[in-house]
Order: structure tokens, then sequence, then C-alpha cells
């Protein structure tokens, strides 16, 4: 077990590019994650990584560890995986990650749940607005809003999501609500848009009368933060466009209000991401299978506006 995890360490400090997010990463610290890199280039009798004081970087040695390396942790787990098939009791930790607002009002509440019934399986859960990378961040599976860029992973759609634009009760007062669709587009309003390294531009997809039309949006603020352009807009600084899952509790207190409607904005696809691999682990299909069931219900619940 000891070499299995030098290897496992391995993999990470080769996947992250760094020793102390490796260690982070797998919960221990750079000195042991340290040591069990020495350990198994002492095994090997070569220099997996070259280092300085500012950077870490594989040798061509590393590399070509590498490969075969992550061909022996896939065997494992899948090994593992057909074990725990056959004794019916998935066991090990999951890393899951989700948007910030879905994963706060749908997901995080129901993973006690989940554990409680799983007492095997403990949960990871990584929050975060911006985009991630599946398999170099070790997840097991990533739930999101939208269309996947990687055609490689697997994908299990949950729902469409109604979405609304709205603002404050002040804002309005002082701006005045849009009346068409070009009024965002025109420099009459102020809209709190979600920006993060790699987003594309602004651009609000809306249904009006004359088909979906993309329409490019500016504002003063933007963060890659969706709970800040919330705040934001509840401030009355600006019109935001979110899921009504997010701001049902706002709209049903009239802190927020819609806007727009004739004109609203186009459902985005919820949906969940895994590898391939992933796909096999019994682990992971029995935490989809209740986490998607337990979201689709808490959706079908919420109230209507």
């Amino acid at each position: 077990m000891a070499y299995l995890e030098n290897i496992r360490t391995f993999l990470r400090v080769y996947e992250l590019g760094n020793m102390s997010a490796a260690a982070r990463d797998l919960r221990i610290s750079s000195a042991v994650a340290s040591a069990r890199i020495s350990q198994l280039e002492e095994h090997l009798n070569v220099r997996l990584f070259q280092r300085t004081t500012r950077a870490l970087s594989p040798t061509e040695h590393g590399t070509l560890f590498y490969r075969g390396a992550t061909k022996i942790v896939e065997a494992v787990e899948e090994a593992e995986a057909e074990i725990s098939n056959v004794t019916q009791s998935p066991r090990g930790t999951l890393f899951i990650a989700a948007p910030i607002g879905m994963g706060q009002r749908l997901i995080a509440p129901a993973i006690p749940v989940f554990k409680d019934a799983n007492q095997l399986i403990d949960i990871r859960l990584r929050l975060s607005d911006r985009k991630v990378d599946l398999t170099g961040e070790g997840l097991d599976a990533a739930f999101f809003l939208g269309l996947p860029e990687d055609s490689t992973l697997k994908i299990r759609k949950i729902a469409d999501c109604e979405r609304v634009l709205c603002a404050s009760p002040g804002y309005l007062a002082r701006k005045g609500a849009p009346a068409l669709h070009e009024d965002l587009s025109s420099g009459k309003h102020e809209c709190l848009n979600m920006r993060y390294p790699g987003a594309p531009e602004f651009q609000w997809p809306l249904q009006t009368r004359s088909g979906i039309r993309k329409v490019a949006v500016t504002g003063p603020f933007e963060s890659d933060h969706g709970d800040v352009l919330t705040g934001w807009a509840l401030d009355g600084h600006g019109i935001i466009l979110k899921p009504v899952f997010e701001v049902a509790d706002y709209l049903a207190s009239g802190r927020l209000v819609p806007v727009l409607e004739q004109e609203p904005p186009v459902p985005v696809q919820m949906a969940c991401l895994y590898t391939h691999r992933k796909r096999q682990d019994p682990k992971v299909r029995l935490f989809l299978d209740f986490m998607i069931g337990h979201i689709q219900r808490a959706l079908a619940d919420m109230p209507e506006r």
C-alpha cells in the first residue's frame, strides 16, 4: 500500500505541477508528499522531477513513468470497484465540484442525508463558479450549468432550469424597467456579469419575438462569484441573469423583481460530468443517482413565480 500511495502522490504532483498543491489535494503535509516522491525515485533509481526554488517540472523519466503509473492506479481502482460491486458495500472518498449557487442550495443540504445512508463513503465538496478541470483536479464528478466543452467526458442531464432577469425595486425606481432587449445593450441599464479566466464575452440569450437573440451586455461590476452578483443586485446596483432556484426566495419576498418577462432568458441545462472510467465506479453511480434524484425533486417542488 505504501508503494501505491507513493504512486498516487506522484500522479497528483505531476498533474498539478506543484508539491504543495498536491499535498493539499491529498490532505497530507508537503513534507510527506516530498518524502513519498523521494522514496519512489530511490526505488526506481531515477529522478522524476527537476526541482528549483521556484518551479517543479517532470523529467523525461517522470513523463514516461506517468503514462504507466496512470494505468496502474486505474487498474487498482477498477479492481476495487468490482469488489465493491460484489460486496454491495461501496466505499472510499468522492471528490465533487459544483457551482456555488447550485452547490449551496441543492447539493450541500443533501450530502449529510447521503452520508447517513452510506457510512463507508466520504464526500469532499468543492464549490466554485469557474470552470473546473475534471482530470487535472482529481475530481470524480462535476455538476455544472450550461454546455460542456470537453466532448470526451460522460454527461448526465438533470434538468432544463428556468432563468430570470431581475433587479431590486430600488434600482427600478432609479433607472426604470427595460421595455425591450435592446435596452440592455444600449447603455441604458447596468448589467451585472460573471467573469472568470477564460470566460466568454457577455451575451445573454433571450427568447424574443423574432427568435433567440444573444444580447451583448455591459455593466460597471463583474465577479467570478455568483452570490456576489446577487448581493449587488439586492443592493440596487444592476440587473442579473440567474437560474430561478438561486433567487426564488428573493423573488417571493419582493427584494428582487422580474424584468423583461415578455423576452425571458433561454433555460440553461443542469447536468453532471464524469469520465468514462468513473462511470464504472459504484460509489460514483450511487452518489449521482441519489443526488440527481434529490435535485430533480427539489426543482419540481419549487413554487411557481
